[in-house]
């Protein structure tokens, strides 16, 4: 039998009803407590950066190949679609898919009202399934390899600057040279996707009719977009890209291109670190205080041991199995409590947010397996270091003086 561990379980039995039996309490509360916080909190910081960052690959896919140029531009030069490091890109195993598009400045001009747009033509080969669950009107175009389409589709945020709807025409504006083109579009739908920078920016059309703008042939497109099976991979995949298109072509990431953006998601993590260390200090008090009660109620049996032989590090063990079970029933009641406000926030979306300001309307909630343990495993290795300190004053009791003031 151990015989520490059958001490430790006696400890807890018997401490129930007395005085440290209300600062096991505590402590197992300050745990779960503090647990749940930092679940939730990792929880919503990935969740929101996920959501972002999802959006902004939504409009623009992970990485652009397009004409190397030195200014950044809505209209780049022409490229030829068929290009060798296509086939070699596609078989790549983190790439998920590669399409084309290409892109004209323009304006929407109304009756009374007018408003700077861009003009982004997809091909056959465009991947709707970010639009289409972000439609709130109409529906997504059809595109056809003999047929050009006048059909388009705008934000939401557009059409209420522009009191544009679904199957309204609509007349943008080109400059092509010295000459002012007109072309006449209809709304086939109204997408809404919350990011406000893009959504009052793009336009989403045929690419034949950025082609006949451009006085481009059909073989030529603006560049090409390539979308990744994990956004892990981004970086490191834009080197890889940009060494397999030669030396006419460049391929940046969406980091590269909006480094705003990520410069601000990347200013959340120091919020929520600071949210973990200050959730730290106050529960590590918390526990220390709690086990220095527990040895100071049990001095008369830490001597009464130490007299029949028991050695110091025996004794701690005692202590640190009692630590363990405080421990074990924070971090259950801990996970339970933030499991339970993750799935009720992420099924019934009770938290909203302005979507103006932070790009989405809710509080986003992402449950990564890995972070989950993580958090817990970082939880037992931080509470069984706390632990161990208080636990050292065990050595410094001496059996004679335990006993005599009994």
């Amino acid at each position: 039998m151990n015989t520490e561990f059958f001490l430790a379980k006696r400890l807890v039995s018997r401490s129930k009803g007395n005085f440290s039996w209300t600062f096991v309490v505590i402590a197992i509360t300050s745990i779960a407590l503090g647990l749940a916080i930092m679940f939730v909190a990792v929880a919503i910081l990935t969740g929101f950066k996920k959501e972002i960052r999802e959006k902004v690959v939504g409009f623009c896919g992970h990485i652009q190949i397009i004409k190397y140029s030195e200014t950044t531009t809505y209209e780049p030069q022409p490229v030829e679609k068929q290009q060798p490091f296509c086939s070699r890109l596609q078989k790549a195993p983190e790439i998920r898919h590669i399409q084309v598009f290409a892109t004209k400045a323009g304006i929407i001009k109304t009756a009374d009202q007018i408003q700077g747009v861009v003009l982004k033509g997809v091909s056959t080969d465009y991947d709707w399934s970010f639009f289409s669950n972000k439609m709130v009107d109409g529906h997504i175009f059809t595109l056809r390899d003999t047929v050009r389409t006048d059909e388009v589709i705008i934000s939401r945020k557009i059409a209420n600057l522009l009191n544009l709807h679904v199957n309204n025409e609509m007349r943008m504006y080109f400059i092509v040279g010295n000459n002012t083109l007109g072309r006449k579009f209809r709304i086939s739908g109204i997408y809404d996707t919350g990011l406000e920078e893009f959504d009052k920016l793009y336009v989403i059309g045929d690419i034949r009719h950025v082609q006949k703008l451009n006085g481009w042939t059909a073989s030529q497109v603006g560049g090409f977009e390539v979308y990744l099976n994990d956004f892990k991979d981004m970086d490191r995949m834009g080197v890889y890209i940009y060494h397999q298109i030669g030396f006419s072509l460049d391929a940046q990431t969406i980091r590269m291109l909006f480094p705003q953006i990520f410069d601000w998601l990347d200013l959340q993590d120091i919020n929520v670190l600071i949210i973990l260390i200050l959730i730290v200090l106050v529960s590590s008090t918390t526990i220390v205080s709690t086990l220095l009660i527990l040895i100071l109620e049990r001095t008369t049996m830490i001597g009464i041991l130490k007299a029949l032989g028991m050695r110091n590090r025996d004794i701690r063990k005692v202590f640190l199995y009692n630590a363990m079970y405080i421990v074990g029933w924070g971090l259950l009641w801990g996970n339970a409590l933030a499991f339970t406000l993750c799935l009720l926030q992420k099924k019934f979306e009770l938290v909203k947010l302005s979507e103006e300001t932070y790009y989405v309307s809710v509080i986003p909630v992402n449950l990564n397996v890995w972070n989950i343990l993580l958090i817990n495993l970082g939880t037992v290795a931080i509470c069984y270091l706390i632990f161990t300190l208080p636990s050292f004053i065990i050595s410094r009791v001496t059996p004679v003086k335990a006993i005599r003031f009994s």
